[in-house]
């Protein structure tokens, strides 16, 4: 026979082209059933037992259509519910109708129940005290105002009276000051000048100016009342000595950006009755403060914007909790930027990670080191690669907390910056020297990483994006990570978990819950899908199972007391105590902005009992501070007991 002749080159290459064309065309007009296949092999591979043995599972959490509310703040209480603050919920159409929310997820029923919220604690700072209340402090009194939404100069003016005669002056909202060309300025708020003092200096009087602050608006629209430089103002309708004893001052008046004004209202949130009970005023009104709790069982308010948006410079307070007051804290000048994350260490000391949540300068008050309270000293702790961009960055107290080792993870410059790191770095306190050496990197570089402290002593990290809100990244019109990963503390090094199925950024929460999951809400993206149009609220939550929850039966506890105290040995039942090689005690989270400095997890000597275990509290108050944790048994293989509570005093 024959043989049939090769075909040339250029006839197989055109051969080829087509049949390429055919099967792209073939995939496009059946994408739908391929996306399907692709979907149905992913469901099937993530619902095997072994891969959840290996990497966990993430499934829904159903929320009635009533209680869908703008995750911005989430904690753990000891009676086992979320509470889900949202206040105003970063939307101004819910800040100027008074429509603040708060709701309480009780995962034991999987049932939700709204909570009467009496102000605007969007934004506001908490922290659990010893007897379980969570305080909550701060918040919003105005929202932020953009620049090309102002077409009134607007500024803050100082209100001076200089008359210690006559008391406190009231003027109402809408009261007219008058520049020297005539200009006429309004006040948006009601305010009340104390009058002048008169105090001794060495032997002679002198009086001292009472003063009262409060935002203008510019009569006339457009730049001409723009005023660039420090003026005096009279203030209009005054007669005789009042002209010249009571007038305003202000450094500036313009059309810039107004920034969101703090509040300094303050409540403790009690568990039991389920309500926000108010307690006495902060000294300052603050927006984005961190709430640190002290070896003292009080607590210490650090950072924020004040009333008009500007930065505290270093004003710190403290809450007497036995009094339920706050006080000023001068001997504590110093300052932070917004968010702080503030660890309490064994030695009553404040360690600063450097991560923080977005305001203050891109100088002053970022460096990572140890603060000390006794004096005020702070000691850096240098070695931090990457160090300009901490900002959105998250941080934790390694467990167990006798290690005194805390991590930071990711971050990013500065601002509205599109750049962000995938750095990690664990800071060593306990050693001579403390510096940050280098942890192992995150699969990409991520600001807003949620970090849960799980009670086999690894962390479990979710959530986050790469760019500034979700927004771009590269080529990326969204930038949203659904990776996770649990970092091994034995190891040190990060375990592959699996993907969430909701991207979270700006404004999200994950925490531990009692019986070893994670629960994970919130996300406030900047944009839309297509990088266009604003984006939406994320109202969805999600449920992580860890990998420690389908590697067979877990540990079970007994008896036990509700009530220890630190330095002395308690007895819980079990019948597993033969297999339980660990027991923790988890505090419990209260987060926002990534920003948690509640969880720690404190490891218990154990010690073989009758009819179970006896288990050994550290003594140290800045190991174990006082209040309400989970305390969990952990066997040989990393199977945790559920969470039972117990109160540490």
């Amino acid at each position: 026979m024959k043989p049939r002749p090769r075909t040339s080159t250029p006839r197989r290459l055109l051969s080829a082209g087509i049949a390429i064309v055919v099967l792209s065309v073939l995939v496009f007009v059946n994408r739908p059933m391929v996306a399907f296949g692709a979907d149905a092999y992913r469901d099937f591979t993530i619902n095997r037992q072994s891969y959840k043995e290996k990497h966990g599972h993430w499934s829904r959490l159903p929320v009635p259509d009533g209680f869908r509310v703008n995750a911005i703040h989430a904690a753990l209480l000891h009676t086992g519910k979320v509470l889900i603050i949202a206040g105003s919920g970063n939307n101004r159409d819910n800040f100027e109708a008074g429509s603040f929310r708060t709701v309480l997820y009780d995962p034991a029923q999987d049932s939700f129940a709204e909570v009467p919220t009496p102000t605007d604690v969007f934004c506001a700072g908490h922290t659990f005290l010893p007897n379980g209340n969570l305080l909550v402090a701060g918040g919003t009194k105005s929202y932020e105002v953009l620049e090309k939404d102002i077409t009134h100069a607007a500024g803050v003016m100082k209100i001076k009276n200089e008359s210690p005669a006559g008391g406190p002056r009231v003027f109402p909202k809408g009261t007219t000051l008058v520049a020297q060309d005539g200009t006429e300025y309004r006040t948006r708020a009601d305010l009340t000048v104390p009058a002048a003092r008169a105090m001794n200096h060495g032997g002679k009087v002198m009086t001292h100016a009472g003063e009262a602050e409060v935002w203008v608006d510019a009569v006339q629209e457009g730049t001409a009342p723009v005023v660039d430089h420090p003026a005096q103002y009279a203030v209009a309708g005054l007669s005789g000595a009042d002209t010249r004893n009571i007038y305003g001052l202000s450094d500036k008046i313009t059309r810039e950006k107004q920034e969101y004004g703090g509040d300094k209202t303050s409540y403790e949130f009690d568990p039991r009755t389920e309500r926000y009970v108010r307690t006495g005023d902060m000294v300052k009104s603050r927006w984005y403060p961190t709430l640190a709790e002290l070896p003292s069982g009080d607590v210490l308010a650090v950072s924020g914007l004040d009333e008009f948006g500007r930065m505290l410079p270093g004003d710190n307070e403290r809450y007497v909790r036995d009094q339920k007051r706050w006080v000023d804290a001068p001997e504590l000048k110093r300052v932070f930027p917004t968010y702080p994350s503030l660890h309490l260490m064994a030695n009553g000391k404040l360690f600063f990670s450097g991560s923080n949540a977005g305001y203050g300068s891109d100088t002053e008050g970022r460096t990572p080191g140890l603060w000390n309270l006794r004096n005020n000293s702070f000691r850096e702790v240098p070695g931090l690669q990457d160090g300009h961009m901490t900002e959105t960055s998250s941080s934790v107290l390694l467990p167990p907390a006798q290690d005194q080792r805390v991590m930071i993870f990711g971050g990013g410059e500065v601002g509205e910056s599109p750049v962000s790191t995938a750095r990690t770095a664990i800071a060593d306190l306990d050693a001579p020297n403390p510096a940050y050496t280098a942890g192992p990197n995150l699969p990409q570089p991520a600001r807003y990483l949620s970090t849960v402290v799980l009670p086999d002593d690894s962390v479990f990290t979710t959530g986050g994006s790469s760019g500034y809100r979700g927004g771009r990244y590269g080529n990326q019109t969204r930038s949203d990570l659904h990776n996770a990963q649990i970092f091994r503390t034995t190891s040190g090094k990060f375990e592959t978990a699996a993907e969430s199925n909701v991207g979270r950024n700006y404004h999200s929460e994950a925490l531990l819950l009692p019986d070893g999951r994670v629960i994970t809400l919130g996300s406030d993206p900047l944009y839309d899908t297509d990088g266009r149009n604003p984006g939406t609220f994320e109202q969805r939550i999600e449920v992580y199972s860890p990998p420690y929850l389908f590697k067979g039966q877990r540990p079970t506890i007994g008896r036990n007391p509700e009530a220890v105290q630190r330095g002395t040995t308690f007895a819980v039942a079990t019948p597993d105590a033969a297999r339980i090689r660990t027991a923790r005690l988890v505090r419990p989270s209260a987060v926002t902005h990534v920003t948690d400095v509640d969880q720690r997890s404190v490891a218990l000597d154990i010690t073989p009992a009758t009819g179970g275990l006896a288990l050994s509290v550290p003594k140290a108050k800045g190991l174990v501070p006082s209040g309400w944790y989970m305390l969990f048994l952990v066997d040989g293989k990393g199977v945790p007991s559920t969470g039972r509570w117990i109160q540490v005093r």
